[in-house]
């Protein structure tokens, strides 16, 4: 199966001895089943069409999907046109609210701050394609954007008191995750601690680094993404 990487920023130079850059964390997690074709859209560098792959699957990022950049208002558009498509499409973080955003739907800073580390979701619609299936899961986080009005048509599926829309699904073909499941809890951690003080109040990166004292849910979101994006 091959599956467009539509990638939306770049992890630090100083950090990549962790993970590597974007497309290196989503190749560990999806494994060799998938043929990822990173797109560096942060980069300028868009795919022709949504037919060039047989699915999509978007990064965060450290912008806005409200911010008034060139390549930001194209993923918009892209979005647009995958959306009417029949190929499948997973946004993550920044790609989930671009979900929303693009589709009719609304995102804006959380009123409760930032939410890092690891959170518990519970999820409110299960899938088939939640297998093995599961009333909860566990994902890393770093975000200070929600969404906060759905686009026409969707429906929550994963929720938490800090983040009442943790995952979304629109039809049967879009899947939106508001976590992190490329990352891994070392990365997680640097983040935290290069933004301590500055974007993120020193109490909640120090309550962050306390969660990452329990695993992820790595391989679970893993099988659930490859299911999802094969049909």
């Amino acid at each position: 199966m091959r599956v467009g990487l539509l990638v939306c920023d770049h992890v630090r130079e100083e950090f990549r001895g962790l993970a590597g850059d974007y497309p290196d964390m989503f190749e560990s997690l999806l494994g060799d089943r998938v043929e990822l074709v990173p797109y560096g859209l942060v980069d300028g560098e868009f795919p022709e069409g949504p037919e060039v792959c047989d699915a999509w699957v978007t990064t965060g990022s450290r912008q806005s999907v409200y911010d008034d950049i060139p390549w930001i208002h194209r993923f918009a558009q892209l979005t647009r046109d995958i959306a009417a498509s029949d190929r499948r499409l997973i946004g993550v973080c920044f790609g989930q609210q671009m979900i929303a955003h693009a589709l009719g739907g609304k995102v804006e800073p959380a009123p409760q701050g930032w939410g890092v580390g690891i959170k518990t979701v519970q999820v409110t619609e299960p899938s088939w394609w939640m297998d093995p299936p599961a009333d909860s899961f566990r994902i890393l986080n770093s975000h200070r954007d929600q969404v906060v009005e759905l686009p026409p048509g969707a429906v929550v599926i994963g929720s938490n008191e800090h983040c009442p829309v943790s995952a979304l699904t629109l039809g049967d073909r879009i899947l939106g995750l508001q976590g992190h499941p490329e990352f891994v809890p070392e990365y997680s951690a640097a983040l935290m601690e290069a933004r301590r003080g500055t974007l993120i109040p020193d109490s909640v990166v120090d309550a962050g680094l306390a969660s990452l004292e329990v695993e992820p849910d790595r391989s679970v979101l893993a099988n659930w993404i490859r299911r999802f994006l094969s049909g």
